[in-house]
């Protein structure tokens, strides 16, 4: 199950434009909760607490755990108004989710055994395509990251979507071809043959310097 990222709110007693531009003054963002069967909620969130998730990016597709007033709400955002002139956010809508919610997500890929891989240890290099991967879940059984095996993995094999199990009532958003995740390349190799002709190449440039100096001598 993936982990819930905890997000503190407060119940907000007004409503409308005035309570909005009042919470703003009190350096608090205002928003919303719906969705789920029950009434909208109104909220206030701490400025800087929402930035600082901002800034982590992937906000919009994050399973958050809104803790508004003490009382859990398992929510995803669903919106971010912004201010057009700084681009700060001005308002925040969340929708309620309950364990059977059908949700996208990205969710990491997470690449086990690369010390023991045998192409790895081989020369070859991991080449990542996808770090991680948008899926269509269902709320209450998420995954926490995707895994692939590379202990059996050899040089010049290719990992697709296909090759990774995912749990049930799961499946990727890209749906019309098995898209790649990563391969192991091969290791680059030094030309002996023309680092020998370069060096030839060189020596005969350098053989009429010496003759000339033989002859004023």
């Amino acid at each position: 199950m993936a982990e819930n990222v905890i997000l503190n709110a407060t119940a907000r007693a007004g409503t409308g434009k005035g309570a909005a531009r009042a919470a703003r003054r009190e350096n608090l963002v205002p928003g919303i909760v719906y969705g789920g069967g029950s009434e909208p909620t109104p909220i206030n969130i701490k400025f800087n607490e929402l930035i600082k998730m901002l800034k982590a990016g992937g906000f919009l597709s994050t399973l958050l755990t809104l803790k508004i007033d003490g009382k859990d709400e398992r929510v995803i955002c669903r919106g971010v108004q912004r201010d057009v002139v700084n681009d700060l956010p001005i308002h925040v809508d969340f929708l309620r989710l309950s364990s059977k919610s059908r949700i996208n997500l990205m969710i990491p890929v997470v690449f086990l055994n690369e010390d023991t891989s045998a192409g790895l240890k081989k020369g070859g290099t991991l080449v990542v395509v996808r770090n991680e991967v948008e899926l269509k879940v269902t709320a209450g059984n998420i995954p926490e990251h995707l895994e692939v095996d590379l202990a059996e993995v050899e040089i010049g094999d290719t990992i697709h979507m296909s090759d990774i199990t995912l749990p049930e009532g799961t499946r990727t958003m890209i749906t019309d071809r098995d898209f790649v995740i990563a391969n192991i390349a091969a290791p680059k190799t030094v030309d002996l043959d023309d680092d020998d002709d370069a060096e030839a190449t060189e020596g005969e440039a350098a053989a009429p310097e010496a003759e000339g100096d033989a002859a004023e001598e």
